[in-house]
Order: structure tokens, then sequence, then C-alpha cells
């Protein structure tokens, strides 16, 4: 057992011997060393692991350069900085499993909107966040200037206005250590989340135009340039918390480079984990297993390929825990 590690990686590796805790070390070590090797590594974020403070782990990868470039969600972009100047207002509901309709349409009437066991505040997160990024969008829809959806997000934070509601200690925003680095991120599918719902709205009422916004071909686009001049070498290796847009999106890249551009010396993906509880079947994103990505020129025959199936929030904070030497 290495000594120079902290008590909960020395934990893990005296004590996750079998089944998903071994998957869950080997995909550890398995990054661990693809980082030494002079590889670089994409993380995917579904799901709600923003809401779940992945950030408390998160955030430190990213000030550490353990990841090189994000793919999330929408939801994930926005709920980290939500979560930033809105924490005290939270509203954690562990008998969740137990609410009738009755008890959610309450939550709903106090402006509680439900994520398993825990309500985001409206007022305090998505209209305190709303009245700021607003002046964003429209001083660039004002001056004929498109941006992509997180170079929004990181405007807001680097100007410092948020600052005056912070909740938490900033140090556990992986949004803020993300803006810090000017880290990579693609957000696929940035439409569907609360601040793509209250964009779509301005377009609506006529008070935005949509092309202020880049779109998701123009993150394809952007990523294909990104993947072609950062994957010579031991390459990118591909680390996905859940499934759907986040992880299928991104991973694309590689099939569309050699399929579709013609550029048959592309890299395959040269590490793959995925996390997830997803049940393996009925032709699901989230369910599919690695070597099905080999039938779609995602992954090579010899590409190192994990899968844990469990909870994202008990197996990311402890892979990330062995990577920092926690």
């Amino acid at each position: 057992m290495s000594t120079t590690r902290g008590p909960i990686s020395q934990f893990i590796e005296k004590n996750y011997l079998h089944f998903n805790a071994a998957a869950l070390m080997d995909a550890a070590k398995g990054y661990e060393t693809h980082l030494e090797e002079g590889g670089k590594m994409m993380v995917t974020l579904a799901g709600a692991m923003s809401t779940a403070e992945l950030g408390i782990s998160l955030a430190e990868m990213i000030r550490q350069d353990k990841i090189a470039i994000i793919s999330c969600t929408g939801a994930n972009l926005e709920e980290d900085i939500m979560n930033l100047v809105a924490h005290s207002h939270y509203k954690r509901v562990p008998n969740y499993r137990d609410l009738s309709p009755q008890e959610e349409w309450d939550l709903l009437e106090n402006h509680y909107n439900r994520v398993t066991d825990t309500c985001i505040p409206e007022e305090e997160a998505f209209r305190r966040l709303q009245k700021h990024i607003h002046k964003i969008w429209k001083d660039a829809d004002d001056s004929g200037e498109r941006y992509f959806p997180h170079e929004y997000m990181y405007k807001i934070l680097l100007s410092g206005e948020l600052e005056q509601y912070y909740e938490i200690d900033p140090k556990n925003s992986w949004m803020l250590a993300a803006a810090e680095k000017n880290l990579p991120i693609v957000v696929p599918g940035w439409e569907d989340s609360t601040m793509g719902n209250i964009f779509a709205s301005y377009v609506i009422k006529g008070e935005l135009k949509a092309s202020t916004m880049k779109s998701g071909i123009e993150y394809m686009a952007w990523l294909a340039d990104w993947y072609t001049k950062n994957s010579s070498g031991k390459g990118i290796g591909f680390f996905q918390i859940g499934g759907g847009i986040a992880g299928d999106f991104p991973i694309c890249v590689v099939p569309m480079l050699y399929q579709d551009m013609e550029m048959h010396d592309v890299p395959f993906w040269s590490y793959f984990c995925q996390i997830s509880d997803s049940t393996t079947s009925y032709g699901s994103y989230s369910g599919a297993v690695p070597n099905e990505k080999i039938t779609w020129g995602k992954l090579d025959i010899h590409t190192p390929k994990f899968i844990v199936e469990s909870d994202a929030t008990i197996v990311a904070p402890l892979i990330f825990a062995w990577l920092l030497k926690q």
C-alpha cells in the first residue's frame, strides 16, 4: 500500500477489492496511469451532480489539472452556481420516497423544485441568477456579439457580481474553479435547462436574438478542432458520470472526424470509464456496455475500459480522492 496517500486512498486500496468496489479502484488507477503517461482527460457530467455538490471534490480536480475539458448538461452548468449563491435556502427532504402528490404540490406552491432529496429554491437560485445573467446576454445582444452558454457563465462569475451572494466556500464551486482556469466546456442540449428556458422566453418576447447564444452544432465544430489539436501522444481519456447527452455528444466527435470528415488518422479515445446505475439493457445510451462503443468507432479494442455500476455521488468523490492522494 502506498504510504504517500491520505486516509481515504489508503482505506479504499485496502478494502475495495471485489465487485464494483474493485472496478472503482481499477478505474482510479487507470485514470492515474493515463495522466502519468501524458494523457488528458475529459469528464462528462449528467444527472444532478452539481446539486449533489460534486464541486467539493471536482473543483480541486480542476485546480490540480487532473481534468482538461468538461462536457455537462445545462442543468449541471447552472446548478453549481445556484448552489454557490443560494445554498442556505435549499431544502433537504430525506423522506422524499414517501411524499404524496399533495406534498409535492405544496413544495411547488412554496417555490421549491425537487431533485431527489434536495429542493432548489426558485426565487433565491433561479431568479437571482436570471437577474444578473440577463444583463450579460443583453449586452452581447446589443453589441452583436455571440458566445457559448458556458462563456456567459464565466463572464458573470469572473465579474465578481455574484460574490455578494456567496453562501458556500467558493473553493467548493467547480464552475468558479473552471472559470478561473478558462477550462474548455461543451454543453450539448443547453436549451434543456432552466437558464435555457429563460433565454428562450426572452427570444419569444423579442428581447433577445436566438443567435446571440452559440449552438450545439457550433459546440461540436469547436470540439472537433480541440480534439484534433489535443489527441496526439497518449491521447484523451473519457471519464463519464451518468449517461445521456453529456456523454454521447462529445464521445461522437471521434467517429464524426473519422467517418464524416474522413480523417483516418484520428486517434480513438484512449481511456474510458463510466459510472452509472443504469440497467445494462433496452437500448439506452446510459445502459450500453463500453464494448458496444467499439462498433460505433468511439473506442479501440485496446482502450482501457471500466464500468462502475453504482451511485456516482458515492463513486466519483472516492475516485477523485485517489487522484488527489487524499
